[in-house]
């Protein structure tokens, strides 16, 4: 008897640890699942939140500009001939130092020779025909003073010596044309400079009044130089008379020369969208040479009274009420907010309305509203 009383209990015993571990993997179950529920909840959820790139403003715009320049001389002249005929001599070569009004070259002009003696003799024989006329006219003033001949032929003889003085002055002035034609053969130095050009050799046809005729030399005033670089419009304004810049040639690698702006178009190329400029650099020492690249650095001064900040262009919102940017505040929501655009640099833009600190969201997307949640990503640096 007391052998079959212990078997029920140790059944029930056994029954009941079987329904309690059956519990427990209900109960581990179900806390699993819910706890796998809440974590896909909370990874959908985060799914869902907008991930944005953000930058931070820069200063106002780069105190430093780099652009390209041509060099030209100060005074270029091409040199071309005046009269025909054939070069007989030229006395400077390329590279030569040439003073104002030296000799660069004779030539042989035969041609021209023959039409100014002609042009003399023409000239004697007027000169004899006009002295003969004014004898002739002597005389019949007095012979009409003595009632001796008639007014008439008085006045015809006066006719006569007036045209004879008009050929006169006519072949003076055709000898005096062939004369400076004549002159032209003695191709000379305009100015100071060097010859940085010669386009003729001994012989050669020369042929006055061509357009398609090289001219023989070209003399180039080379101890200043001008320094032409085409500014963007949005750095215009910046330019200013006696402002110095630096440059760099590729003669003199590491090299830095300094110019000063002299002059400006005052005029932006509707084509480049950009402003002539012009600058002058003392090239006393002849190091650099005219036609050369440049490259010219343009340094402003870093000055921000206006509260401006720079910021990528990317950043930008265009909205009825204007152009706007979308930033992020520190509970990371979306804040619309309306800004001033003072220059375009393309890629870059230069507003007020923000500050240093502002969280920019860039490349922003067009369907951001005030409010939106958002997952910042920084780009790694200040704009």
């Amino acid at each position: 008897m007391p052998e079959l009383e212990v078997r029920p209990r140790r059944l029930r015993w056994f029954f009941l640890a079987v329904v309690i571990i059956f519990v427990l993997i209900l109960a581990i179950g179900t806390v699993l699942r819910l706890r796998a529920r809440h974590q896909l909840h909370d990874t959908t959820a985060a799914a869902a939140i907008l991930t944005v790139a953000i930058v931070h403003p820069g200063g106002m715009a780069a105190d430093k500009l780099v652009l390209p320049g041509r060099i030209q001389a100060w005074y270029a002249a091409p040199v071309y001939a005046r009269t025909n005929g054939y070069l007989q001599h030229w006395y400077a070569d390329i590279g030569q130092k040439v003073q104002e009004g030296q000799l660069l070259a004779d030539i042989d002009t035969p041609d021209v020779d023959l039409q100014l003696k002609g042009a003399r003799a023409a000239l004697a024989t007027r000169k004899a025909q006009r002295n003969l006329a004014g004898i002739t006219t002597r005389r019949w003033d007095r012979l009409n003073s003595q009632n001796a001949v008639s007014q008439q032929e008085t006045d015809e003889r006066r006719g006569n010596f007036a045209a004879s003085e008009a050929t006169e002055n006519e072949a003076s002035a055709e000898v005096g044309r062939l004369e400076t034609l004549s002159d032209f053969k003695h191709i000379v130095a305009p100015f100071t400079g060097v010859v940085t050009s010669r386009a003729t050799d001994i012989g050669a046809l020369i042929a006055a009044g061509s357009s398609t005729a090289q001219p023989l030399f070209t003399v180039s005033d080379v101890s200043r130089l001008r320094i032409y670089v085409s500014v963007p419009q949005a750095y215009s304004a910046r330019m200013h008379n006696e402002m110095t810049v630096d440059f760099m040639v590729p003669d003199y690698p590491g090299r830095i020369f300094q110019a000063r702006l002299i002059h400006s178009s005052d005029a932006v190329d509707p084509q480049s969208g950009a402003m002539l400029v012009q600058f002058v650099y003392d090239n006393a020492e002849s190091l650099l040479k005219p036609g050369a690249y440049a490259q010219v650095s343009f340094t402003f001064p870093e000055t921000n009274a206006s509260g401006a900040v720079r910021i990528p262009a990317s950043s930008l919102l265009f909205q009825r009420a204007g152009p706007t940017i979308a930033t992020m505040d520190a509970r990371h929501h979306v804040k619309i907010q309306p800004v001033t655009i003072l220059v375009d640099f393309g890629t870059e833009l230069e507003v007020t309305g923000l500050t240093s600190e502002s969280a920019v969201i860039n490349n922003p997307r067009d369907d951001l509203r005030d409010g939106d949640e958002v997952k910042p990503q920084e780009s790694g640096h200040d704009h």
